[in-house]
């Protein structure tokens, strides 16, 4: 029997990341392919959209265009094929999925990310779902979610799906809090979640509200301004927040038909006799999301953490470049950014890979030099950004490269998890 012949890229992940590595790999004469556990490839594109620069970025007719790309120059693409094993035999990979294995020379994994899940009483009921799931019913399938519903957890992830939400005709009784918890944490506090929002000043709906949220995020007032948002909320694109608000429990029988709320005081703590319900038919819990990284420890490849990046990520140099032989990352699987920056270091990686294999001859450097800027341009001007401090934390990071590339046995060393 002869053996398989591989590929000279597999690509992991068919969301922004790996769509537009594909492309780049695919016409700079690399035999490419991209898998994906999901149905359609696209990733968490098919449901995004949001004004960007004065007009409206919709992730569907990006995911649309790379895709008649990656046709065009012969990509593989199989979607709804799941990866289990991914294991270094000689000079390639071999990855194990659920319709039989696969060879590649190298592997890029661009799996993207996955939601923190934020547990309450009542989160089991029918109806409940995370922010994400409720973004791909009505943005994806076009399906609303609900008559009317509840947003919990006050993040960059719950305004942004929420804005998606309310233009595409979803009724949002509010965004609350969630309630104090050994998960929640810091996103209990009223005052820790106006200061994320602070950061956030720029997605504010109107001028003076860009201007007041960057100004009292300079002066550092978030305390003092929590104390004095009203009880009822202020409203973002016509949707209640209500940052002095907790869910307590979600109530219903056979599904969801209420949320039972409380005031809190400035630490978060519910004020006795405040408790009330909202009714409401669907629940979404917005808990942020964490870098989906498990291949990249399956196949060998060590991990840091970096609370700025949304958790554990694997360790790679700035070219996206991992300390194993032949295996690369794009994407949120090395922190937790938009999909515009996901796009480019898609690019970068794939420029990456292609240097590695001799492809861009005398302008190697410069090239990926070039890749290299464009990503740290376009996070720069990036109008969704989850965290404050992340080009510092990439930096810090990309400086732990050079320990591992230093030590020829095991991996131990500072930042290590």
């Amino acid at each position: 029997m002869t053996p398989a012949i591989p590929f000279d890229l597999l690509i992991v992940g068919a969301g922004p990341a790996g769509l537009s590595a594909a492309v780049e790999a695919a016409s700079r004469g690399l035999c490419a392919a991209v898998v994906d556990e999901f149905p359609e490839p696209g990733g968490r594109m098919l449901g995004q959209f949001h004004e960007e620069k004065g007009h409206w970025w919709v992730g569907r007719q990006v995911a649309e265009q790379l895709l008649d790309k990656c046709s065009a120059l012969g990509v593989k693409l199989r979607c709804g094929v799941s990866v289990h094993s991914i294991v270094r035999s000689g000079a390639v990979w071999v990855l194990k999925t659920s319709e039989g294995s696969m060879q590649a020379r190298n592997v890029l994994l661009a799996t993207g990310s996955a939601e923190i899940p934020h547990p309450l009483p009542g989160w089991t009921l029918p109806g409940v779902m995370s922010i994400g799931a409720a973004q791909v019913m009505a943005n994806v399938h076009y399906v609303k979610p609900g008559r009317r519903g509840l947003i919990i957890g006050v993040n960059v992830l719950a305004m942004a799906i929420s804005r998606e939400l309310s233009v595409s005709g979803v009724s949002i009784a509010g965004i609350v809090l969630p309630g104090i918890g050994p998960i929640t944490g810091k996103e209990a506090s009223p005052k820790e979640s106006l200061k994320e929002l602070m950061g956030l000043a720029h997605l504010a709906p109107s001028p003076l509200m860009r201007i007041g949220g960057k100004a009292a995020n300079a002066l550092g007032m978030a305390g003092f301004v929590s104390r004095f948002i009203p009880r009822s909320g202020i409203k973002i694109w016509d949707i209640p927040l209500r940052l002095r608000t907790v869910a307590v429990s979600i109530n219903g029988r056979s599904q969801v038909q209420s949320v039972t709320l409380a005031d809190v005081n400035g630490e978060g703590a519910v004020i006795p006799g405040s408790q009330r319900e909202e009714l409401v038919d669907f629940v979404a819990i917005a808990g942020g999301l964490y870098p989906l990284a498990e291949l990249a420890s399956v196949a060998g490849c060590p991990f840091v953490y970096a609370e700025e990046l949304g958790g554990h990520v694997p360790v790679h140099d700035e070219q996206m470049r991992t300390p194993v032989e032949g295996l690369y990352v794009a994407g949120n699987i090395t922190g937790i950014e938009s999909a515009l920056v996901a796009m480019a270091q898609g690019r970068l990686a794939a420029a990456t890979i292609c240097g590695d294999a001799g492809l861009l001859g005398q302008h190697h450097e410069r090239e990926v030099l070039e890749a290299m800027q464009d990503v740290r341009r376009v996070r720069a001007s990036a109008l969704i950004q989850f965290r404050p401090g992340i080009q510092e934390a990439r930096e810090q990071f990309y400086r732990k490269w050079g320990r591992f590339q230093r030590e020829k046995h095991g991996i131990e060393g500072e930042g290590m998890e």
